[in-house]
């Protein structure tokens, strides 16, 4: 198992190093760059600005070739941890993001546990009760959730909470306590707020989960290894969580690898909707002004996820069925 996991560890090196390389390349391929954006519109108020923006172009190395401004990035990252400037506002990369990836990561890992805890029961019960009223609500709800989108949903549930049950909507706590030091009081607060943007991102990937797992539960239910074990006088709920669920799982498993960047990039819509304080509307704001280390940061964390995804999955469905370690 070890050297699974570190032959699968030993992936991921060549795969975030071409990440970064597509990243670079993608946020350099608009036509000018962050300071022709401030050129514009200091000579929009009449101000002289050629010297100025020379010198910041210089400063920031915005005239070196692409390859070269590249090369100074991920050396800072890779020997000093150093993310670079975000140009808009003048300070590190980390001390921009720091925050607001902790209250991603946050919310992430909670959706991620919502899904779960959602999908896993309902997707089996759906395909125990195959064609009965529970599995027919649940796939009404499951084409539901998949088909709304997340700000749409996000701005019907503000709208509720703030008309019916007069709760403050928008943020992570209420207003009062924005400035204030953590508390319980605040952490109640904190409780009575983010179940919304948790809910919201994680109804289209539960709905999904619920799908699979019901069809690849399908799949088992009838196969000669179930019915020998039926035969046997093995119980239901036995046999059911014995056989069949634990093989409907690797699919299930391998599915993290797309739902934990799903999850920040789904986040994005929904933080400018709700006015979280994530790094959606960072990195919505860093493309518009083309603040390309600040926005190409944020591009390599969430492609980091996907592969710390793919990775937690071939793990895991190593864990759960040993013959894939061998192969």
């Amino acid at each position: 198992m070890g050297g699974f996991i570190l032959r699968r560890a030993l992936y991921m090196i060549p795969t975030v190093f071409l990440v970064s390389i597509v990243t670079f390349i993608i946020i350099q391929l608009p036509p000018g760059d962050y300071l022709d954006s401030l050129a514009a519109e200091m000579g929009e108020s009449g101000v002289d600005n050629t010297a100025v923006v020379e010198q910041l172009r210089e400063q920031y190395g915005l005239g070196q070739p692409m390859y070269l401004q590249y090369w100074k990035w991920m050396t800072g990252i890779l020997l000093e941890g150093d993310f670079g400037i975000s140009f808009e506002k003048n300070l590190p990369v980390t001390d921009v993001i720091w925050d607001r990836l902790g209250w991603t990561f946050a919310i992430s890992l909670l959706t991620l546990l919502f899904i779960w805890m959602v999908a896993l029961p309902i997707g089996i019960y759906s395909a125990v009760r195959k064609y009965s009223v529970g599995d027919y609500v649940a796939t009404f709800f499951g084409f539901v959730g998949l088909a709304v989108p997340n700000f749409l949903l996000a701005l019907v549930m503000m709208y509720v909470a703030f008309r019916y049950f007069g709760q403050s909507v928008g943020g992570l706590v209420s207003p009062e306590y924005l400035d204030q030091p953590w508390s319980g009081a605040k952490f109640v607060d904190l409780l009575k707020h983010i179940w919304m943007p948790v809910f919201v991102v994680g109804t289209s990937g539960a709905a999904a989960l619920i799908r699979i797992m019901r069809a690849n539960l399908l799949d088992e239910l009838y196969r000669p290894y179930v019915v020998t074990a039926r035969a046997k006088g093995m119980s239901e709920f036995q046999l059911l969580l014995r056989y069949p669920v634990r093989v409907a799982l690797n699919p299930f498993i391998s599915t993290i690898g797309w739902i934990l960047p799903t999850l920040v990039s789904g986040e994005i819509i929904v933080a400018v909707v709700m006015n979280l304080p994530t790094t959606g509307p960072l990195l919505l704001r860093a493309l518009l002004v083309q603040d390309m280390y600040l926005a190409g940061s944020l591009i390599l964390i969430v492609s980091l996820l996907t592969v710390i995804g793919t990775l937690l999955s071939d793990v895991l469905l190593a864990w759960v069925d040993p013959r894939i370690r061998y192969q």
